[in-house]
């Protein structure tokens, strides 16, 4: 992008685009002078988002009764708990499995159009309750567009702000007897709540900011008919994010997880990127979003409170260059090699990297994309961090790692777990 880069990172990101051979991966291996000959530690982050399980189970079952063609593409009724049975156990057609410390799930639980309701709720607690190795604790989440319950909407009266999300997928355990999420089994201890919260591993600080598509339409969503695709968050989760990036200590790694990328930084993520325009200027939906509320922001995060394309984010990082090292987020379905105006699904801007780490769903876009998700290896003492992206059937490529998309990115400090 617009970043001046280093001779050594340039040469990690070309040989990471010819698919990160032995050279490379032995280089993310080497820890920093500091720690000797000692064995390198590493951390294993899993990022996944999008698996809009009602959708997916709904399309499955289509299939499955003849309703598409006359030879069924495969069947992933269960795209959540599809992905965690091969990342513990590896997958039916080959994909291997691979560890994972902690996984951030960047919310779109929800499938369909209207506001979700307690039948996909039980489903994504029966999803998730296929994890054998792993804890649900060990997951961290946050809400997307589709998991909003709307604003004016008859279920939501007298019930908690975005209840749906807060009482199914539970960020922060506030519902553990509906969700099966208990706080005192998290394996890293949250502070905040269930819109904004931070926490700790080692010296990386997670900072996670759940959408706000509850919000009175044309922020939100409406109350019936869809969700809106633009991306939402309110003034006081602006102002807690820039707090806790500028209260961070000098040693701390910043990852910023969120369901939207910023404007212009991966692909898909620029304006009116997400939509098409008809002969007559209207516009309609396109192979990523669908026009309702923004069209103009339909793929990237537009909304502060009321006020659009406000980009208060991307400002702030502008003006402060390398503030946090990681911005993580999905919405936007794609195939793992798409490029759009110049912008692929890893890029670095403000001297911040972007990943878009979606999509767990096979059939809720505008077209079938390969169900997929996005693996951080860290390594104690390095500032390199390998990104592997996984796909989880195989109709695009194999199941499994796909190398083509394998990259390695340069943080500004060595990770280190004390």
């Amino acid at each position: 992008m617009d970043d001046p880069i280093s001779p050594a990172r340039r040469t990690l990101l070309k040989a990471g685009a010819a698919t990160l051979a032995t050279p490379v991966a032995a280089a993310i291996a080497q820890p920093a002078a500091a720690v000797g000959h000692q064995e390198a530690k590493s951390f294993d982050l899993w990022v996944i988002s999008d698996q809009h399980v009602g959708t997916d189970k709904a399309a499955s079952e289509g299939i499955q009764h003849g309703l598409v063609g006359f030879r069924p593409p495969p069947v992933r009724a269960e795209s959540l708990a599809t992905a965690l049975r091969q990342s513990e156990e590896g997958g039916a057609f080959g994909g291997l499995s691979f560890n994972w410390d902690i996984a951030l799930n960047l919310g779109d639980y929800a499938g369909f159009w209207d506001a979700p309701e307690d039948e996909q709720g039980r489903e994504v607690v029966r999803q998730y309750s296929v994890l054998k190795r792993h804890r649900r604790e060990q997951v961290y989440n946050i809400a997307g567009n589709h998991d909003a319950s709307p604003h004016g909407h008859p279920a939501n009266e007298g019930k908690e702000t975005n209840w749906w999300v807060r009482k199914w997928c539970d960020p922060v355990g506030e519902h553990t007897e509906t969700s099966g999420v208990d706080p005192k089994k998290r394996p890293y201890p949250i502070d905040g709540t269930w819109e904004r919260y931070t926490f700790k591993v080692g010296n990386i600080r997670f900072l996670m900011m759940g959408d706000r598509n509850d919000l009175p339409y044309p922020v939100g969503r409406r109350a019936t008919g869809g969700a809106s695709p633009a991306g939402a968050v309110t003034p006081e989760t602006f102002e807690w994010w820039k707090s806790q990036v500028e209260r961070a200590g000098k040693d701390e790694i910043i990852i910023t997880g969120a369901h939207h990328m910023l404007r212009e930084t991966t692909v898909g993520s620029g304006d009116y990127e997400g939509v098409s325009r008809n002969p007559d200027g209207t516009f309609r939906s396109a192979k990523y979003h669908g026009p309702d509320g923004a069209p103009e922001g339909a793929s990237y995060l537009y909304f502060l409170g009321d006020k659009p394309k406000a980009q208060a984010f991307d400002n702030y990082l502008a003006a402060h260059p390398g503030a946090i090292d990681l911005w993580v987020g999905g919405h936007t379905h794609t195939h793992p090699d798409d490029v759009l105006n110049g912008r692929s699904h890893v890029e670095r801007k403000w001297g911040v990297n972007f990943v878009n780490c979606a999509q767990l769903s096979k059939f809720h876009s505008y077209v079938t994309c390969p169900p997929m998700s996005r693996h951080f290896t860290f390594t104690e003492g390095s500032r390199l961090v390998r990104v592997r992206c996984y796909l989880h059937d195989d109709t695009h490529a194999a199941e499994g790692w796909y190398p083509p998309a394998e990259r390695v990115l340069e943080f500004s400090k060595p990770f280190y777990w004390s």
